[in-house]
């Protein structure tokens, strides 16, 4: 990823979101046990209208892997944005939402988005809908993950903080 390249303007107001990001997470879901984890998210530019996308968890209790994710983030002017993700379970997302600037003497963003649609495989569990809250001051992201899945109505799944790395 050349990040030598100058950032382009329709993603300009995303450059609080560069770089790499590290923390701890849990999750809960009415189907499964609740579990913490660990987790890894890049921002990236190749000075095109969108940021690149990677993230991945590992289970604290297991130390296996758990999910990832890598999409693409677009911004696409009057503070909207899209994001268009694919995840290993068979799942593609698009969504599309909304950037402000946070009143906060560090800076800040706040992402919200929500799913337009999602596509699986035939083999890939139900997922209905996805909503990402993601909230940035100085050097901490924070974010909140709900979905509607497997037949059950949307509700919170996700929550992490996570710290930029140096």
């Amino acid at each position: 990823m050349d990040t030598t390249a100058p950032l382009h303007p329709d993603v300009a107001e995303l450059a609080g979101l560069l770089g790499t990001w590290r923390g701890q997470g849990r999750g809960e879901y009415p189907t499964i046990d609740s579990f913490e984890y660990q987790e890894e998210v890049s921002f990236g530019h190749v000075g095109k209208p969108f940021l690149t996308y990677r993230q991945s968890t590992i289970r604290l209790d297991t130390g296996l892997p758990a999910h990832a994710e890598i999409g693409y983030l677009r911004g696409v002017g009057a503070g909207r944005l899209e994001l268009v993700l694919a995840h290993p379970t068979g799942v593609a997302e698009i969504a599309e939402g909304t950037i402000e600037h946070l009143a906060d003497p560090a800076g800040g963003l706040r992402l919200h988005l929500h799913s337009t649609q999602v596509a699986r495989t035939t083999t890939a569990k139900r997922v209905d809908s996805l909503e990402r809250r993601i909230d940035i001051t100085g050097d901490t992201l924070h974010y909140d993950l709900s979905m509607a899945a497997v037949g059950e109505p949307h509700q919170h799944h996700l929550s992490a903080t996570l710290h930029r790395q140096a």
